[in-house]
Parts: structure tokens; sequence; C-alpha cells
């Protein structure tokens, strides 16, 4: 059947090329990414007064607004209960594993402000990174607020949100409900994380390449793993899930368009039997229906069984599914090996 979404000449080319220099196949592993020559400055955040500081926030504090070189806050083992913002660049967050080190706080979007005001979805993240070059390894990122029905008004919460550029993630655990994970803007990276929420639980126009990582629904009874924003098809952002799988409960859609030119893509994703027939959601406009860029490359598992699946939405070819296969799709030959 002759698709209504956007074609592929409609997407943006530039990090598609063919011979982008220094790509890397992901199936080759972080390993390869060169480590960086300079060494670190180390700050040691513990709650027990055995290390430099006793909250991540003062650590992240006392780096300068100037800061030109990786700062490493190595967070001991703990439950750091502050919400924590990050404005400065080229900070690492180093736990002792997603198990082990967790920030977490509890607001929600009704929640007032000191000024008085709600602090809507965007200020309502426990952990706020505005800096480019973030990094986080090893840690476990979550709000508290209680999970909410469908169609509840003012409970989204964030877990994390990410605007700064060039960041990435290696195996660290975020948890949340409704918009656990705000992947705002700019270019980011996930290798083997956990994602856990219900609606809309991986959101925003970032450009982003998550590999192997697990996606988790608890959705009652119902909800959806992405909500996309991408406005235009001539904007170069998306979310590409490599190697994924899809666990959990409720019957979820794999996004929801958030933005009208929403740009989601799976490929080799095991997905369980929570995935709703159809697939995809349109926001309840079908005129996103063609500009939408929603795929499906080789995946597996009982939610991959295409029957009832919205005719807008695509499987890819060989040819059309590799930009989205390797850390090319957010240029990440440029910048991976500092983070």
């Amino acid at each position: 059947m002759a698709k209504s979404s956007s074609r592929e000449d409609e997407q943006p080319g530039r990090f598609n090329t063919e011979h982008s220099s220094g790509r890397m196949n992901l199936e080759m592993g972080v390993g390869t990414f060169a480590p960086s020559t300079a060494t670190p400055k180390t700050i040691i955040v513990a709650k027990d007064g055995s290390g430099h500081l006793t909250t991540v926030q003062k650590a992240v504090n006392s780096i300068p607004k100037s800061n030109s070189q990786r700062v490493i806050i190595s967070i001991k083992a703990g439950i750091y209960k502050e919400k924590v913002q990050v404005d400065v660049p080229w900070v690492t967050f180093q736990g002792a594993g997603p198990r082990l080190t967790e920030i977490s706080w509890g607001d929600m979007a009704s929640t007032e402000g000191p000024d008085g005001a709600q602090l809507g979805t965007f200020k309502s993240a426990s952990v706020a990174i505005n800096g480019d070059h973030f990094t986080a390894r090893d840690i476990s990122f979550r709000n508290t607020a209680p999970a909410p029905p469908g169609g509840a008004v003012g409970r989204q919460a964030v877990a994390l949100r990410i605007s700064g550029d060039m960041a990435a993630f290696f195996n660290v655990d975020f948890y949340g409900a409704q918009d656990t994970l705000y992947d705002h803007k700019g270019r980011h990276y996930f290798y083997r994380c956990y994602i856990e929420g219900s609606i809309d639980f991986i959101f925003g126009n970032g450009r982003s390449f998550y590999v192997e990582c697990r996606l988790h629904s608890i959705a009652s009874p119902s909800g959806s793993l992405t909500a996309q924003k991408r406005e235009s098809t001539s904007e170069d952002t998306g979310f590409a899930f490599l190697k994924c799988v899809v666990t959990g409960t409720g019957n979820i859609y794999l996004g929801r368009a958030w933005g009208p030119a929403s740009r989601v893509v799976f490929s080799f994703t095991n997905f369980a039997d929570i995935i709703q027939p159809s697939g995809w959601f349109d926001w309840g406009d079908p005129s996103r229906q063609k500009t939408v860029f929603y795929a499906e490359y080789q995946c597996y598992g009982p939610g991959a069984n295409r029957q009832g699946r919205v005719p807008w939405s695509r499987v890819l070819t060989d040819a059309q599914a590799k930009p989205f296969l390797h850390t090319g799709f957010i240029n990440g030959e440029q910048w991976l090996n500092s983070a």
C-alpha cells in the first residue's frame, strides 16, 4: 500500500550521506571510541561527608561558568533527594551504579514554584541539563510523583530534561510515569539505558540515538512510548532506536505525533505484546499523517506484528534504514570520543 507519510526526499540529508568520515556502526560497540587524552578534574560527592561536598548541586555550582575542560562529579552510593540544574558545559555525573546512586525529586507540572505559578512540564524535571557536552554514567534519575491516570491534567513529571547538545548516557536508569525523559533539544546518545514510564515517556525534539536500551512501560491501561516534536520535514531531529527491547504493561503506541513532522524509527527492536496494533497515533490531527516519518526495520517479537498498523507508517528497506543504524545520525564521529 502506498504510504502517505513524508517521502525520504523530504527528509534532511546532510547527516545521511554515504561517505561521512569516522562514522561508526554501533554493532562494533562503544569500546571503539577513542579515550580523551586530557586528565579531567574530579569532585567527589558523598552524603556521609567523606567526599569534597555533600550534594550534587553544590558540586555543580563549584564549576565556573567559563569551564572548558571535562569535570567529573563522582557521586557515591546513596539517594540524593535534590532538584539539580546543570548550566555549565563539560560535566560528567559518575555514579556507583544505577541501582546504587540515584538523584530524585517529585515535582509535577502543576507544582507551584517559588513565584506561586505552576512549574509546567519543562521546570518539573528532577534533573535539568542545559550545558553542552554532558555525560552521565552508572546512575539513576527519578521523578517520584505518582503515576497519573489517563487524561489527568498537570501530572506530567520529568525525571531528566536534556537541553544541551552533544550529551551521552551510559548505563543510566530513568524512572517516572508521564513524560519521564524530556529529550528536549540537541544531539544525544543513550547506550544500555533503562527508561521507564507510562505516557509519552520519551518526548521532545532532540536528535537522539538509543542503542541496546530497555524501554519499560508501566501504563495502565494504556499509554505511549514516544512523543517526538519535529515541526517540519526540513528539521534534522528525531529519535532512532537500535537493538532495544520494549517490555512492561498496558496497551501502548510506539509514538504519538506531538509535532506535525514527528520522526521515530525502531530497528532490530524486540516488542513485547503490549504494542497497540495500529502502532502509531496522529495526535488527533489527520493532516499529520502526511508529514510524520514513523518506521520499523527488522523488528521482532509479538508486538512487531504489523497486521493492523496504520498505513501511513512504513517498513524500511535496507538502504532506507542505513542512516538510522549508526552514530552518523547524531554526527557522533565529531564528538562522542570526548564523552
